[in-house]
This record gives C-alpha cells, structure tokens and sequence, in this order.
C-alpha cells in the first residue's frame, strides 16, 4: 500500500498555512525540523517559512510548541520480543531489563497459584505451563477472530471468539479470558517499571512503534494496552519510520533507503529519502501475516512429520510438546544463521506404553532453506510493490537497511543482495533499530508543518 504523505522528520516546531484550520488534512504533509541548539541549514529554511508567504500568498505560522521535561522512553512492542529506548546524553540509548538484558520476550504467564510472570521468566516456564502462557500476542491485537483463524492454530493457548466476533485470549489458570491489548498491558508495564529503574526515573509517557500496516483498529487497541498499563501513549509511529531515523540520524548526504523489516509476526518494505537528518516515507507495503513465526512453524511442522512417520504418534496435538517443539525450533533457526547444520535433541517428548520417546535430529541449513522457500518467495512481492508506489526502480536505491532478528537468516539476506543488487547495511543492531528509531523520535520537539 502506497502512502499518500509524504512525511519528512527532523527535529523543529509545528506551524500551520495560515489559510487553513491547524487540525485540517491536506493530501500531503511536509515535516521539517532539526534538533535543539544545533546549526544546520534547516533553521534558515525553518525561519524564511515562518516568515514568508508561498506563491498564493499562504503564510505559514509558527504554532504552540509544547515542552515535555519529564523522561519519555520509545518502546518497540514486537511480536516475540520487545525493547525500550531513551535518550542519554543526546543520543538513543537502550534500556537493560531487570535481567540484564537488552531485549524482553513479549511473553506473559499466568501460574495455577495465580502469580502473573512477564518477560524470560514467563517464556523460561513455558514448557511446562503451556495454555496459561502467552506470546505472539501481538498478531492478536486489534483483530477480529475471523481474521486469524490461521495464528490461532499455531499457539499452544486457546483463542476463543466473545459474543461480538472479538479475539480473546483463554487462561484456564485463573478462569480468566483476557483480550489480547490486556496481555500485551502486562509487558508494557514491565519495560516500563524497568525503564524507571534504569533511568533512575519515573516513567509514564512513551512514543509506541507498530507495524505499518497496522490498520486503525490495531493502532487503537495498541494505544488501549499503554492505558491499560498505566502509561501515556504521546504518539504512535511505524516500525519501519522508527528505523529509519536510527539510521539516519547523523546521515550527512541525499539517499533512498529501503527498509526491509522482518520480525516475529509481521514484514514491512519502507521506501524513503534520507539527508540532513530529514526523512521522507515515499511508500510502504507489507505482509501481516508473515514473520519469524512462520519460519518457526515450518521447523516445527518438519519435526512432528518425521516423528509422526517413526513413532504413529501426532505431537502437534500435545500443548507440551508443541511447546517443546517451537522453542527447539527458534533455537535451531537461530543457530543456523551461523551455523551449516544444526542438532535438535528433545529427550522425553512424550511416553508411551513402550516407554518414553526421544527427537534426535540433525538439520541443514539448505534444508531449512527448502522448507521455507516459499516464505521467501513471499518476500519478493511487498518489496516489488514498494519500489512500484514510490515510482522507482532497484537502481534508484542507494542503500538497503534490515530490521528485525528474522533478517539474520542468510537466505534473506541473499534474498535482499539478489533483488536490490545492494549489500544490506546492519550496523545497527535489528533487534534493536525500532526502539533506538522510537526514541529518537522523542527529541521531535519542533515540527514545522507546511502544506503544498
């Protein structure tokens, strides 16, 4: 799907063509901006705008500009994993969880004693507790069950339908359905409280990443869950966009970018023209239904083939094996992108009358390859309709970013080389890139707006 605004950010103030009403949409929205106490040719344009008028005789107004002193952090809420990032001393910082760790599984466990665990040690007992935990929320939220019969069936927990054909999510632990904004509440409250203690500072306000093809229902139930959590959504930006300012925040010459953002559950193509700190979004597409899950999902499905074959036994339809089998699977698939061949051992995968039974299995990565060829034949499309919408072709692009952990398997990353004919640029961490972007987003605190 194209977009119809063409968006440019830096860091500035917001004014208004003084000829129309401050909340009135034209058919395309121009940003400018530039951080505070830096020189740039940005103010010079910032201050002739202010004070000239445009060829019909339109001034352009400076308007109100609101000052935020309390902390704000940006927050990747992603399909598998999420991340928090702030900024520190001037630059996008990301925040260590209470673990330790730069990134928290977007995971929440509820126990039969009714303890509620969020993050590694809700996903660390999922083996164990496998209807009561809950991950991949994200391709839930917003959704009508109609709309996810498929993603239904490749979780170990019930997704069950309310009254009005709502998505909800079962917990038998607690007797409980929840809906999927609620889930995704608890791990918003966990970066936040750990955010806090990170900075050493109460944080209540935050600018949310989603995907950009999230339609405004899944917009809304996002911005539902940070209320839920207790926690001011100020602005809700894509994924894609987000990234696009990690890159390009200290980016000094005129560029167009593709951004190619596969995650856990969702996969974004972003064309954009980059220079000066200011960036412009010509197009975007994407696929909701495609991500490092799926990928999962084949191993997975490869797994209980082979053992099915062997044994006569069907583990997809065991909860604690299935949950077994996914986490040796992300395992597998991770190890492979380094990796030609990976082992995958499961003692006790299930018992018999004849006793218990063992996976003990070795997996190439050209294997693997062949079990996803399709997933990556769909790859080719959103970036095909991408550079389509933007009226560009593979030679216009000078430069190719990957966001999101999936784009460390080498086969899309060989997709990336073959179709753009560029090497893809990962200096900044995939993992990562969302929430630094989301951050950065935050230092916006002037926007001159202008409408051509």
């Amino acid at each position: 799907m194209a977009s119809s605004t063409a968006q440019i950010h830096v860091l500035g103030g917001m004014g208004f063509d003084s000829s129309r009403k401050p909340n009135q949409h034209s058919s395309r929205t121009v940003f400018f901006g530039q951080r505070l106490g830096k020189t740039s040719p940005l103010n010079a344009t910032f201050l002739r705008l202010a004070k000239t008028k445009n060829s019909n005789g339109k001034g352009y107004n400076v308007g109100p500009m609101r000052v935020v002193n309390e902390k704000v952090v940006g927050i990747d809420l992603g399909t598998t994993n999420s991340a928090v990032a702030a900024m520190e001393g001037g630059k996008p910082t990301i925040v260590t969880n209470a673990e330790g760790q730069r990134t928290t599984p977007s995971v929440v466990a509820y126990t039969k004693s009714g303890d509620r665990l969020v993050g590694q040690i809700a996903k660390r007992q999922a083996v164990v507790n496998p209807e009561n935990t809950f991950f991949s929320v994200k391709r839930f939220i917003g959704r009508k069950m109609s709309e996810v019969d498929e993603e239904a069936k490749q979780v170990s927990y019930k997704v069950i339908r309310d009254e009005n054909g709502n998505v909800k999510l079962e917990c038998p632990a607690i007797s409980k359905q929840f809906a999927a904004e609620e889930i995704s509440a608890q791990v918003l409250r966990k970066l936040v409280d750990d955010a806090s203690k990170f900075l050493s500072e109460s944080v209540t306000k935050a600018v949310v990443t989603v995907p950009a093809y999230f339609n405004d229902s899944q917009r809304t139930a996002t911005k539902d869950a940070g209320r839920i959590a207790g926690l001011e959504v100020l602005r809700i930006i894509n994924e894609p966009t987000a990234a696009s300012l990690a890159y390009g925040f200290e980016k000094k010459n005129n560029e167009t970018i593709l951004v190619f953002d596969l995650g856990g559950g969702t996969f974004d193509v972003s064309v954009l023209e980059v220079g000066d700190g200011v960036f412009e979004v010509l197009s975007t597409s994407g696929d909701t239904h495609l991500g490092g899950d799926d990928f999962d999902k084949r191993i997975v499905d490869w797994l209980a083939e082979n053992f099915k074959r062997d044994e006569g036994i069907d583990l997809l339809k065991d909860k604690q094996a299935l949950q077994r089998l996914t986490e040796a699977a992300e395992k597998a698939k991770m190890e492979l992108s380094t990796l030609t061949q990976t082992n995958i051992s499961l003692p006790f995968i299930t018992a018999t009358a004849d006793g218990p039974k063992h996976i003990e299995t070795t997996l190439t990565r050209v294997k693997f390859e062949e079990l996803c060829s399709d997933l990556l034949d769909r790859l080719k499309k959103p970036v095909e309709n991408a550079l389509g919408d933007a009226k560009l072709s593979f030679k216009d692009i000078d430069e190719v970013i990957l966001v999101g952990g999936s784009t460390r398997i080498p086969a899309v990353q060989e997709l990336v080389r073959k179709m753009t004919g560029k090497e893809p640029n990962v200096t900044v961490n995939p993992d990562e890139v969302v929430a630094l972007g989301a951050a950065v987003q935050l230092e916006m605190s002037v926007i001159l707006c202008f409408w051509m």
